[in-house]
């Protein structure tokens, strides 16, 4: 078994209260849960309204699977206009941890 995560470091664009953050937010993370079928959910700064952390996690039994699906994840959150990907941080655990 192998669990893969992801942590993104997320600044929001033209965004001056908590329900316009969730307004993007919210987009992203339900984007991830249905097309790559991970967990998905905002993990960090839930009262600053410029900055979030969504963080991400899947489980698989083939370690190239996560690979490719944490690869096409941070594809998709990075390629999106309103928001600025300032760090990705990825996790890999495996059953020799």
């Amino acid at each position: 078994m192998y669990v893969g995560t992801l942590s993104f470091d997320l600044l929001l664009g033209d965004v001056h209260s908590l329900k316009e953050k969730r307004s993007v937010v919210r987009p992203i993370v339900a984007e991830l849960q249905r097309k790559y079928a991970v967990s998905a959910a905002e993990v960090e700064h839930m009262d600053l309204h410029r900055r979030t952390i969504i963080g991400l996690a899947m489980v698989s039994g083939d370690a190239a699977h996560i690979t490719d699906v944490l690869d096409r994840c941070e594809r998709l959150v990075a390629g999106r206009p309103e928001v600025e990907l300032l760090s990705v941080r990825r996790r890999f655990h495996g059953d020799d941890d």
